[in-house]
C-alpha cells in the first residue's frame, strides 16, 4: 500500500470528505476485511480511494442502483486475481533459500509495478473491446448472441483420483485451451465454473466450430483436453457487468445436461441460424428445469 497503516475508517472518510458509513458499505462491497472502529488499519491510499468514488458518485457516472453491483464485481474480479498472483510469488519464495517472507516481500516490491502496468493495459485493452460492440449494438442491455456451455465429462469422479495439484492444473489446462479455442473463433468466455466453460460469440458458426472442435479433441485418445459435451443455443441475452442473462444462457445450460458424452446439442435457435456445412438431427423433445417440451438438436460436420 505504499506506507504502514495509519488512520482509522473515521480519519479516512474525514479526510475524503464521505460519511462513515459509506466508506464502510464501500468497502463491505469490495469484500475487505472488517476493521474495528478505533484501529488503524488505513491509508493515506484509502483516503485518495475514497475522493476518487466520492467523483464518480458526484458525476453520475456510479448512480446508487449501479453502485454496488459495480463495486461488488470489482472486488470480487481482483479477490480472486490477488489470491491467484499472491499464491504463485508465495510458491516462488518458498523455493528460494532463507527466509520466506522476506523473499516474498522482495519479489513483490519488484514485480507489483509490472503487475499494475499489465493489469491496467489488459482493462484498457478489453474497455476498447467492449465501447466497440457497444457502439454497433443498437440496445446497450440486449444482445443477440450464440451462448455455450463446454462441460467436462465424470468431472466429479476424474477429481477424486488426482492430488490437488494435479487437479488444479488438469482445470487450468482445460480453460486454457478453451480459452485459446473461444478466441481464435471470435468468442469470449464469459466464465469458467471448474468443470465448465460458458463463452459468447456474435456469430453462432464460430460458437458450433469452438464447441464441435472441443468434442473432437475429447475423444481423441492422443489428445490430453478431456471428454466434454455443449450445449448451444442462439437469442437474445442481457448483458450486465460482464456477465450475460436470460432464457437464452438458461437454455443453453439445460441443453448441456441433455448432451451425451461428445456431443454438441443446440436449440431451435441455433438450429435456423446454423445453414450450410452442418447436419442437424431433431432429437426427442424434452422437459428441464424451467422449460417443459424442449427441442433439442444435435449437432454435426457435414463430412
Amino acid at each position: 500500500m505504499g506506507e504502514a497503516p495509519t488512520l482509522t475508517q473515521q480519519q479516512v472518510a474525514d479526510a475524503a470528505g464521505v460519511p462513515v458509513e459509506l466508506a464502510n458499505e464501500l468497502w463491505r462491497l469490495l469484500g475487505f476485511p472488517r476493521a474495528d472502529e478505533g484501529e488503524a488499519a488505513f491509508t493515506h491510499a484509502d483516503v485518495e480511494a475514497l475522493r476518487r468514488t466520492a467523483t464518480l458518485v458526484g458525476s453520475g457516472i456510479l448512480s446508487p442502483d449501479r453502485q454496488a453491483a459495480l463495486v461488488r464485481t470489482w472486488g470480487r474480479s481482483f479477490a480472486r486475481l490477488a489470491e491467484w498472483q499472491t499464491a504463485l510469488l508465495a510458491e516462488l519464495a518458498a523455493e528460494r533459500p532463507g527466509d520466506t517472507v522476506a523473499e516474498l516481500a522482495t519479489l513483490a516490491s519488484g514485480v507489483v509495478p509490472d503487475l499494475e502496468a499489465l493489469q491496467s493495459y489488459v482493462w484498457r485493452r478489453h474497455a476498447a473491446s467492449a465501447a466497440t460492440r457497444l457502439l454497433t449494438t443498437a440496445d446497450s442491455g440486449t444482445l443477440t448472441l450464440s451462448v455455450c456451455f463446454v462441460d467436462i465429462v465424470g468431472y466429479t469422479s476424474r477429481s477424486r483420483s488426482l492430488s490437488e495439484e494435479e487437479l488444479v492444473s488438469w482445470v487450468e489446462e482445460f480453460e486454457d485451451s478453451c480459452t485459446l479455442l473461444v478466441v481464435d473463433h471470435g468468442g469470449r468466455v464469459i466464465k469458467t465454473l471448474g468443470d465448465a466453460v460458458l463463452f459468447v460469440c456474435d456469430d453462432p458458426v464460430g460458437a458450433a466450430e469452438v464447441a464441435l472442435t472441443a468434442t473432437e479433441r475429447g475423444a481423441d485418445p492422443d489428445d490430453p483436453f478431456p471428454s466434454v459435451r455443449a450445449g448451444l443455443a442462439h437469442g437474445t441475452v442481457v448483458a450486465r457487468l460482464g456477465d450475460v442473462f436470460g432464457p437464452t444462457v438458461n437454455i443453453a445450460s439445460r441443453l448441456t445436461t441433455v448432451a451425451r458424452p461428445g456431443t454438441v446439442v443446440v436449440d431451435e435457435g441455433a438450429a435456423e441460424a446454423l445453414t450450410g456445412g452442418y447436419s442437424l438431427a431433431k432429437l426427442r423433445r424434452t422437459s428441464v428445469k424451467g422449460y417443459s417440451r424442449l427441442q433439442p438438436y444435435a449437432l454435426r460436420r457435414v463430412r
